[in-house]
């Protein structure tokens, strides 16, 4: 693939709050594997073909944030490692690491992950978050609707042995697996990985009443602290994140709270979709068309797209979740990226 042409830096990724733009995530695909309840209808419309950025496209917009100050990347769908020749796409942005790019890394399912581990890392990629519900056989197949968690464990197993850092993501959901967390902290911790619990996010419509599923993470964290020795922990990965320790194990847990502790005021990222479209905010519908920019004015109509979009980034998200409301968002997680 073509790197971007050179270019003078423009001015840095500072929107209008202040707020300096150092982390882009780039959702490759919206297609997945997968149909997990909380975050695709069982039958859903993906995107067609042509209406995606193509690898070098992504690969060139990629590059101007870098040049303009971003410092990590991480690369999620849909499932990523859906899209054909994917790993192009990781080759050439591993070799951004050291020349401005900090961090490039993946969110996954793991459902191809134990094909990929061994390149993922030899380009450069450290560390993968994988998304993983429940341990359980059956109610891992009953949240994604068809899954063999013994495919996940597997991925888990060579990215471990590949030499990435695993972080499993776990979204809460009361009535299936809320009673799995403790559960999913121990093994986590006596495997030397972390765990994110993440609240269930209002975006595209789904099958199902997200109210119905909403666990507050503060209800979870009163059940956890008189099981587990956890401490505050003042470690950024550059997301939304608020960590604690867990013990003396080297091991962290954090908590994604977008409904019940606001972490805007310190939002430093902004999220290209599949379709070429720079979301700002994930609770917003607003965006500007990095592919129109790219297809039709090159990298520097690309500079004047992510311009506007820093101008109109709003200050906060505005999430709720209510029985019978519409979603905050029209678009489904797996367009924007996790």
């Amino acid at each position: 693939m073509a790197s971007a042409p050179a270019l003078a830096t423009p001015p840095s990724l500072v929107d209008r709050h202040g707020r300096a733009i150092r982390y882009l995530r780039i959702s490759v695909t919206d297609r997945c594997d997968l149909r997990c309840r909380y975050c695709m209808a069982e039958h859903m419309q993906f995107l067609p073909r042509d209406a995606v950025l193509r690898l070098e496209e992504l690969a060139q917009i990629a590059e101007r944030f870098v040049a303009r100050g971003v410092t990590k990347i991480r690369l999620t769908g849909g499932e990523p490692l859906v899209r054909r020749n994917m790993m192009t796409l990781v080759e050439q942005l591993g070799r951004q690491i050291g020349q401005g790019l900090a961090e490039l890394t993946l969110t996954t399912n793991a459902t191809r992950l134990a094909d990929h581990a061994e390149g993922l890392f030899a380009a450069g990629v450290r560390r993968v978050n994988v998304s993983l519900d429940s341990r359980d056989p059956a109610m891992f197949r009953h949240i994604t609707r068809h899954g063999d968690v013994a495919q996940v464990l597997a991925g888990i197993e060579a990215a471990r042995i590949a030499g990435l850092r695993v972080k499993i993501n776990m979204v809460a959901l009361r009535g299936l697996n809320e009673d799995e967390i403790p559960s999913m902290l121990a093994w986590v911790v006596a495997n030397g990985m972390d765990l994110s619990l993440i609240e269930t996010m209002p975006m595209g419509r789904i099958d199902e009443d997200r109210a119905d599923r909403f666990l507050p993470l503060t209800e979870v964290m009163a059940r956890l602290k008189p099981r587990f020795a956890l401490a505050p922990d003042s470690h950024d990965s550059g997301g939304p994140a608020r960590y604690w320790r867990i013990d003396e194990s080297g091991s962290r847990l954090g908590l994604i709270s977008p409904l019940t502790n606001n972490f805007c005021a310190t939002c430093n990222r902004v999220r290209l979709s599949t379709d070429g479209r720079l979301h700002m905010c994930l609770g917003h519908e607003d965006s500007v068309d990095l592919k129109k920019a790219i297809r039709e004015g090159g990298i520097h109509a690309v500079d004047e797209a992510i311009d506007r979009a820093l101008a109109a980034k709003p200050e906060r998200h505005d999430f709720r979740i209510e029985a019978g409301a519409a979603p905050a968002v029209a678009r489904h997680m797996s367009v924007t990226g996790g």
